[in-house]
């Protein structure tokens, strides 16, 4: 399957990201791409969360999350994208990543469960973890996906989750913050998750100064079979079952385990301070 990964720094202007996401899926599906990834936060993105966030949240049968339905659906390929979902009556949002079917219909829809408290960041102030009991995990052509979003890479039990339930390929958007070592620490996970669990891994990051760039696809080898650098643009990369199997056979490692992962209950969640 061709994939392609729509690498741009999302604006505080929902409507000129769904114009820049349906841009971008136009110029992949015209040369050949079955499926787009889109970052974390390409409905809407701050600098630094404020109140502005959750004005911006929408339902998941708000505008943004119909477009990018429509979009698939003309197109006829499959739409990765996130979005800032809200939530009734409350005064946090979701961080919601939407998988959308080329018939325009939803194939999954993912809450990220681990929230970016880390390297001076609160996500927690305006987001609300994703339940942990949810493992999104779909069939396209002849692979099986699971999704999850940025800060989940650093936590590699949630990857270990999705390949128990047959995940091939891990999906994973992000808007990888700017720190300390950040952009080693990317390239780093993606590959050790893809290595440990012998599955792709495809990072769709923003762009600077939304996210540092980047955006990659790494085989279940932890070979880096495509890479793009800080600025804007798309990707492509072909993504093989056989390689899958192929490396699965030759390193069995998933085979060898002798633990299994089970996830906290809510109570044994360990909390930061607040500021």
């Amino acid at each position: 399957m061709k994939i392609a990964i729509g690498q741009f720094s999302a604006t505080t202007k929902t409507q000129e990201n769904l114009e820049t996401v349906v841009r971008m899926t136009e110029e992949a599906a015209a040369q050949g791409a079955e499926f787009v990834l889109f970052p974390e936060y390409a409905m809407f993105k701050q600098p630094v969360r404020d109140a502005e966030f959750l004005k911006t949240c929408e339902s998941l049968d708000g505008p943004f999350a119909s477009g990018l339905r429509a979009l698939a659906k003309r197109l006829g390929v499959y739409v990765l994208c996130g979005l800032n979902e809200k939530i009734e009556g409350e005064k946090v949002g979701y961080n919601t990543i939407l998988i959308v079917g080329k018939d325009g219909t939803d194939l999954g829809v993912y809450r990220k469960v681990h929230l970016y408290d880390a390297f001076g960041g609160r996500e927690s102030d305006w987001i609300r973890p994703g339940p942990t009991d949810q493992q999104v995990v779909f069939h396209i052509g002849d692979l099986d996906c699971g999704v999850m979003t940025c800060y989940d890479v650093r936590f590699p039990e949630i990857t270990r989750q999705l390949v128990d339930q047959g995940a091939e390929v891990i999906l994973l958007p992000t808007a990888w913050t700017a720190g300390t070592r950040k952009e080693d620490h990317w390239i780093t996970l993606v590959r050790a998750r893809a290595i440990e669990n012998t599955a792709y891994v495809i990072g769709a990051d923003q762009a600077p100064p939304g996210g540092t760039g980047g955006s990659v696809v790494i085989d279940p080898m932890g070979v880096v079979v495509a890479e793009l650098g800080e600025g804007p643009g798309l990707l492509f990369a072909e993504v093989k079952p056989d390689r899958v199997r192929v490396v699965r056979e030759r390193n069995p490692s998933l085979q060898h385990r002798r633990y299994k992962v089970v996830p906290l209950a809510k109570d044994e969640w360990i909390k930061l301070p607040t500021a």
